[in-house]
């Protein structure tokens, strides 16, 4: 046998000898273990906590910020998820103290090889006194609403995620929260401004709305109440409490107590959420999170915070 035929044969042995892995699939094996990390196209869609409606004359409060695109992700890196949890309600004191709306937390997405994608938590509503404005956010709160305090304006939203706050109208009726969607309508007359729309998506197979802005509190009991935004926003309070948000990053509403007796509270924000859709299955995943699948694509849903590797 010649050197050559002698070489040969000694490189073949051990993967005939071997079996598989060695003899069945040597090139998967080894491309296994020598392939560096994949990149791959992953869509999201990351909200943020809807902030709570402001007490006297509330206004309804601001929406979680809403971001939705795709990103470039890689197999082999940990990505760590942040939920931001929705503004807590707040109560109207004895003798009619106001109190404006708490905001809404950040939800985050983060990872060594990624720019960190920051969802603003909404803004909080103005209550009827001068020192509760409204909130800025990834959407703003709406405006107190209060014959002492005309024109007092909504928070300002976040580009790109979510829109202003209503005004009071000229000092009457409570603003209604900002949405991802659109801006919160003005109060008019007695009647609080409804709560701005939020945005649709079909990342889970169905269109859903996310991110609506919480209703404005009336100046006084009159027909009807003030909607939230579709989205989960809160309605305005009509000497009642405001409603509470309903759906991801909503705004809760605003508030109303009529006969200052105190004891009234507006509507708390909706917690955020991440929702992350690719080809990809993850191979490690912490937090609170439920999958599915939706064509090729596999969906998780984090409805609390941890982590994710593909």
């Amino acid at each position: 046998m010649s050197k050559t035929s002698k070489f040969i044969a000694a490189f073949l042995i051990p993967f005939t000898a071997f079996g598989a892995p060695f003899g069945g699939m040597p090139f998967a094996y080894w491309q296994k273990i020598y392939t560096g990390p994949v990149s791959f196209t992953a869509n999201y869609l990351l909200v943020a906590g809807g902030g709570s409606g402001g007490c006297r004359v509330g206004g309804g409060g601001g929406a979680g910020g809403v971001l939705a695109s795709s990103t470039t992700l890689h197999t082999g890196t940990t990505y760590t998820i942040t939920v931001g949890a929705g503004g807590a309600a707040v109560t109207s004191g004895a003798g009619g103290g106001g109190s404006a709306g708490n905001s809404g937390g950040d939800s985050t997405l983060s990872g060594s090889d990624i720019t960190t994608l920051d969802a603003v938590g909404g803004g909080g509503g103005g209550d009827y006194t001068g020192g509760g404005a409204a909130i800025t956010g990834g959407s703003g709160g709406g405006a107190g609403g209060f014959n002492g305090y005309p024109n007092n304006t909504g928070g300002s939203g976040t580009s790109g995620q979510g829109y202003a706050g209503g005004s009071n109208g000229g000092g009457t009726a409570a603003g209604g929260g900002g949405g991802a969607g659109n801006v919160g309508n003005d109060g008019s007359g007695n009647t609080g401004g409804n709560g701005g729309d939020g945005i649709t998506s079909s990342i889970t197979g169905s269109t859903v709305y996310y991110g609506g802005g919480g209703g404005g509190a009336n100046r006084y009991t009159t027909t009807g109440n003030s909607s939230g935004g579709a989205g989960g926003g809160g309605y305005g309070g009509m000497d009642s409490n405001g409603g509470n948000a309903t759906f991801y990053g909503g705004g809760g509403g605003g508030g109303r107590d009529q006969s200052d007796a105190g004891g009234f509270t507006s509507g708390y924000g909706y917690q955020g959420v991440l929702i992350i859709s690719s080809t990809r299955t993850a191979t490690t995943i912490t937090g609170s999170y439920s999958s599915s699948t939706v064509g090729s694509n596999t969906v998780y849903t984090f409805t609390g915070s941890g982590t994710i590797k593909y």
